[in-house]
C-alpha cells in the first residue's frame, strides 16, 4: 500500500511499540530522562551513579541545557572514594519540561590524554634540565628544531635552517664523523662549536638518526651539554697537577743532593729540565736586593746583569726582546736573598701562565734551599773560624794549606809560610786585662790583613800565635812582606805593659822551593823553628828557615 494512503491519525490510537523504561535500558551507554528543575525522571542501570550526582547538584550545565530547551553537549565530573569520572553528556530535548540526556564515561580517555600530556611535559623537562639545548635535523641536513632557548648564543629562529657545519670547528686530529650527521646512534661525542661571541665552546653530543620507510636516512634528533667550564676546570686541575709533580722532582733533586755547596747546581738543571728552558741561573744577594750575582747555572744563558737589576726594583722580570728571560726573586722569612732565572730561545715557546706558576714556586723553594745553604756556610764559618779576630782557626788554616800544598807540587810553583809569635803578649794582659790583650789581638790581625794579598792565607792558630801563608810568594817577596810586618807591628807598642819589655812580634820564614820537595810537615816545622830562633836572637824581628836539605834557620 502505498504510503501517501496512510493516515498518521490512525497510529494515535495504537499502543507504543516501546517505552521509555525499555529504551534506556537498552541503551548500554548511561541514559536518563531529567526535568527542568534537575530531576532524574528516569535512567538505566548504567546511570545509576550519574543520576545521584545530578539529583545532588552535580552537573549544572546538563541541567541549564534541560531548561534552555537545547540539544547540546557537557560535562558531568563525579566524585568517588576511590577516583573521579568524567562523562560527557549529549542532551536532547523530548517533551517540554523534559531532555534526554545520553552519557558517555570518558574518565579513561582524560585520564590518559592528561596522562600524554603530562609525559610529554616531563620529557620535555628532562631533556630541558639533562641538556643545554635539542635539535633536530631535517634531510637536507639543516636545523629544522632547535629548543626554544636558542644554543651557542643564537636565538633558536636564527639557528633554524642553518647547517651544522657552520658552527663546527673541526680538529685536525678527530677522525669521527659529526654527530649531527650521525647514521647510527651516538652518545658522548665530543664537538667544539663556535659560539656567537666568537668563543668556542665544548659540547656533548647524543645523537639518532631518523629514517623513512626504506630505511633512508631522513636527518637526525639529540641533545648537546655545554662541558667547557668543565674541561676548562679539569684542564686547569691537569696543569695544576703536572706543575706539582714537576715541582716535586726539583725539590727531591736539590735534597738528594748531600754537599750543600752543589745544591743550587743541583737545581738548576731541575729547574731547567722542568720547564724546557734552555738555561737556568740561581742568583744570590750579598746583603742587598741589588748585589745578586750568579751563584749557579745551568745550560746556556744571557747576561744576568739586565735582569739583576730589573729584579732589584720588582719581584718578577719578563722580556722577550731577542730571547726569552722569566725571573722571581727568592726569600725566605721577610728577606730577599736570591733569585731564579730562566732562559729560552725566541725559537721556543712563549712563557705561559703555568710557567710563571712555576716559577714562582721554585723560587720558594729554591729561596728555602738558600737559607739552607746560608746556614750551614754561616756554622761551618763559626767552625772554621777564630771566633775573635774572625781569621782562620788552626783547624781550618791547616785543611786549606794542605789543600794548596797539593796543587803546588802539580804547578811547580814558590810560596811562603810564616809563623808570628807576640812578644811580650802576657804583660798586657797582666797591666791592663784580657779586654785589652783582646784589642792587641785584633790589632795584630789588621795589620797582617792590611800587608797581605786576598789570595794568601791569614790565621790566628791559638793564643798570641799567628800564621801567613803567602800564595806564590818567592824567597825574595817573602823577605819584603816579613819586613813589611815588622815595620807595621811597631803600632802595638802603644799596647805594651812594661816599657822595658814592649810588645813585638817574632816572625819565622820557610819558603817552599819547588826544586827542594819536602812535606808539609817538614815546611811547618821549618817555620816554627825559624820563628823561635827569631826570638832567641832578641824578639821583635825575624828569621829565615833553611832550605829543606838544611835545617839550620838563618836570622
Amino acid at each position: 500500500m502505498p504510503t501517501d494512503s496512510v493516515d498518521p491519525s490512525s497510529f494515535a490510537a495504537l499502543p507504543p511499540l516501546v517505552t521509555v523504561a525499555d529504551a534506556l535500558a537498552a541503551f548500554a551507554e548511561p541514559a536518563l530522562v531529567v526535568d527542568t528543575a534537575g530531576r532524574v525522571v528516569a535512567a538505566n542501570a548504567a546511570a545509576a551513579e550519574l543520576a545521584v550526582a545530578i539529583q545532588s547538584g552535580f552537573g549544572p550545565d546538563v541541567v541549564r541545557m534541560v531548561r534552555d530547551r537545547r540539544a547540546a553537549t557537557g560535562m558531568v565530573a563525579l566524585p568517588a572514594q576511590a577516583a573521579p569520572k568524567q562523562f560527557e553528556c549529549t542532551v536532547l530535548p523530548v517533551e517540554s519540561e523534559r531532555a534526554l540526556v545520553l552519557a558517555k564515561d570518558v574518565t579513561f580517555e582524560r585520564s590518559l590524554r592528561t596522562a600524554l600530556f603530562e609525559s610529554r611535559q616531563r620529557y620535555k623537562d628532562l631533556v630541558e634540565i639533562s641538556s643545554d639545548f635539542a635539535w633536530e635535523l631535517g634531510a637536507n641536513g639543516r636545523f629544522v628544531f632547535v629548543s626554544p632557548r636558542g644554543a651557542l648564543g643564537y636565538p633558536a629562529d636564527a639557528l633554524i635552517g642553518r647547517v651544522p657545519a657552520d658552527f663546527l670547528v673541526v680538529q685536525a686530529d678527530s677522525e669521527l664523523p659529526s654527530p649531527f650527521l650521525a647514521e647510527h646512534a651516538v652518545e658522548g661525542a665530543e664537538i667544539w662549536m663556535r659560539c656567537a661571541d666568537g668563543s668556542l665552546a665544548c659540547l656533548i653530543a647524543a645523537a639518532a638518526p631518523l629514517r623513512g620507510p626504506a630505511g633512508e636516512w631522513r636527518g637526525a634528533r639529540g641533545v648537546c651539554r655545554d662541558v667547557t667550564h668543565a674541561r676548562a676546570r679539569d684542564a686547569a686541575l691537569a696543569r695544576a697537577s703536572n706543575r706539582e709533580r714537576l715541582l716535586t722532582y726539583i725539590v727531591r733533586a736539590i735534597r738528594d743532593v748531600v754537599d750543600p755547596a752543589d745544591m743550587l747546581a743541583a737545581a738548576a738543571e731541575a729547574t731547567a729540565r722542568a720547564v724546557g728552558a734552555r738555561g737556568c741561573q740561581i742568583m744570590r744577594t750579598g746583603g742587598a736586593r741589588d748585589a745578586l750575582a750568579v751563584a749557579a747555572q745551568h745550560g746556556g744563558a744571557g747576561d744576568p746583569a739586565n735582569v739583576a737589576a730589573a729584579l732589584a726594583r720588582d719581584d718578577h722580570y719578563e722580556a722577550h726582546d731577542g730571547e726569552r728571560v722569566l725571573a722571581a726573586i727568592t726569600a725566605h722569612g721577610r728577606g730577599v736573598n736570591g733569585a731564579v732565572c730562566l732562559w729560552r730561545g725566541m725559537d721556543q715557546l712563549a712563557w705561559s701562565d703555568d710557567d710563571r706558576l712555576l716559577c714562582d714556586s721554585v723560587a720558594t723553594q729554591i729561596g728555602i734551599a738558600i737559607e739552607q745553604i746560608a746556614n750551614h756556610e754561616r756554622i761551618l764559618m763559626l767552625s772554621r773560624t777564630d771566633a775573635l779576630t774572625g781569621l782562620f782557626n788552626r783547624r781550618a788554616f791547616f785543611e786549606e794549606l794542605e789543600r794548596r800544598y797539593q796543587r803546588l807540587a802539580h804547578d811547580g810553583r814558590f810560596a811562603a809560610l810564616i809563623y808570628c809569635d807576640l812578644d811580650n803578649f802576657k804583660l798586657v794582659n797582666d797591666a791592663y786585662g784580657h779586654a785589652k790583650g783582646d784589642e792587641a789581638l785584633i790589632e795584630v790581625r789588621d795589620i797582617l790583613v792590611r800587608n797581605t794579598r786576598p789570595v794568601d792565607l791569614v790565621a790566628r792558630l791559638g793564643g798570641d800565635e799567628f800564621a801567613v801563608w803567602l800564595e806564590g810568594a818567592d824567597q825574595g817577596t817573602a823577605v819584603d812582606r816579613c819586613n813589611a810586618l815588622l815595620t807595621a807591628a811597631k803600632a802595638l807598642e802603644r799596647y805594651s805593659g812594661d816599657p822595658s819589655q814592649p810588645l813585638h812580634v817574632s816572625l819565622g820564614l820557610a819558603v817552599h822551593d819547588p826544586q827542594r820537595p819536602e812535606s808539609l810537615e817538614a815546611l811547618v816545622a821549618r817555620a816554627d823553628l825559624a820563628m823561635y830562633q827569631a826570638k832567641r836572637v832578641g824578639k821583635g824581628g825575624w828569621a829565615l828557615a833553611a832550605p829543606a836539605d838544611r835545617q839550620e834557620p838563618r836570622p
